[in-house]
């Protein structure tokens, strides 16, 4: 017997590329087609992109992270949805009384929805955390881990012990929330990240990856059954897609010290940074880096210090900013300093919120026990330019027109709402 299927499932799967995916086609009744991302191609963007249907320049959310000029201070994966500039897609649909859901969704909390879930730990102000998830209606994480019959694991979801148990929990939970009495939204977006970990530690082609692309298929094959038995069109897109890092890290945080450009603190032999005395800083975001100018006198000397530097692609002036692409093959680590004596305590550790750049090295063990890496070195893949050749897969249910690109994928679905 056929459901009738009046509600949407979108899934954002990380680093589902092209490529990727015709390298090792997937099962039926998965079929993917090419699209075209958005640049800079990294999460926030992406996701903000896909609720907006703005590009991240038109939004002016062009990274990860944020650099607060006001407190000279840089936050990374701040969660406010109110960062993210824009009128959603879903807005009148809403407004008709149609409920919208997010799970994992990145700046998801305070969105416009009637469905909220995403990690929000507590961290105790004498180290360690109190894992947690932030969700609307209240109950609605205790309801989820109840009817699973485990919490979910924050470790899994980011640092050395990331693995696709996030995944299966969120892939659970996002049956669970289609199936559930009193909850089922007309549109629920969901996130799975496990494809991105491996592509990143071990880089395209590996072994490890393509296991790790499998178990994708298997998580994507469960998500369209659930979502056809439940009376759910489904769509299914990548958000960026990784390539093989062929050069060595730029860092241009070194280059900018070595200039005089960047100032740091020297505290018990460790350089912290100094954002009050620095005239320039680069917030380093996988392929992509902005840098505040933060004495304009200096410009031309920042912007000379970028263009000579070994792994630099284009630069784009940003208003205040410059927002610096690496050349293909190369990414942008974020530390200012050469010995390992000088690197701030924050650096062996998991802190993605507080570390004034991303640091893909989180997914790796170091040295002493118990750390994580600081050899940038180590990272085999990277992302965040777009482009011929990192276009992401779509796989859709949804009779949609073709589109070409995940903005084209955003406004149509925006004009399919309207007709639900």
């Amino acid at each position: 017997m056929s459901v009738a299927k009046n509600k949407i499932l979108l899934v954002d799967v990380a680093a589902l590329g092209w490529s990727l995916v015709q390298q090792r086609p997937p099962p039926a009744p998965l079929t993917f087609q090419k699209l075209e991302t958005v640049f800079p191609a990294l999460t926030c963007p992406v996701q903000a992109a896909l609720r907006t249907s703005l590009t991240p320049a038109e939004g002016g959310l062009e990274a990860n992270g944020l650099f607060l000029r006001q407190l000279r201070k840089v936050s990374f994966w701040e969660q406010s949805a109110h960062l993210v500039p824009g009128e959603r897609i879903w807005n009148n649909f809403r407004a008709r009384g149609k409920k919208v859901g997010l799970l994992f969704w990145q700046q998801s909390l305070g969105e416009q929805a009637d469905f909220i879930l995403s990690p929000k730990p507590v961290h105790k102000h004498h180290g360690g955390m109190l894992q947690d998830c932030y969700s609307q209606p209240h109950d609605l994480y205790a309801r989820l881990c109840a009817e699973l019959g485990r919490p979910f694991n924050l470790l899994h979801y980011w640092g050395p012990f990331a693995s696709h148990r996030a995944t299966d929990w969120i892939v659970e939970a996002t049956c669970a929330v289609m199936s559930a009495p009193g909850l089922v939204p007309d549109l629920l977006l969901t996130y799975l990240p496990h494809l991105d970990y491996d592509l990143q530690r071990h880089g395209p082609g590996h072994d490890k990856v393509f296991q790790a692309l499998e178990k994708t298929y298997a998580w994507l094959s469960k998500l369209w059954k659930t979502a056809a038995a439940t009376g759910y069109h489904i769509l299914i897109c990548g958000d960026y897609a990784i390539e093989r890092v062929t050069g060595a890290p730029v860092f241009p945080n070194r280059a900018l010290r070595a200039a005089g450009l960047f100032q740091p603190r020297i505290i018990a032999g460790r350089a912290y940074p100094d954002f009050f005395a620095s005239p320039a800083f680069a917030m380093c975001d996988h392929q992509v880096a902005l840098v505040s100018v933060l004495e304009a006198s200096r410009r031309a000397e920042v912007r000379h210090v970028l263009e000579k530097l070994d792994g630099v692609g284009a630069l784009h002036e940003r208003g205040g900013d410059i927002l610096v692409a690496a050349q293909p093959g190369r990414w942008f680590a974020y530390p200012w300093w050469s010995e390992k004596r000088e690197a701030p305590d924050f650096a062996g550790h998991v802190d993605i919120h507080n570390k004034p750049g991303y640091d893909p090295c989180e997914l790796l063990w170091g040295w002493p026990p118990g750390s994580v890496s600081q050899d940038a070195a180590r990272i085999r893949g990277t992302h965040g330019l777009a482009g011929p050749g990192r276009e992401v897969a779509l796989a859709a249910s949804l009779p949609l027109e073709q589109a070409t690109s995940l903005l084209d994928l955003a406004r149509q679905l925006k004009q399919h709402l309207a007709h639900l």
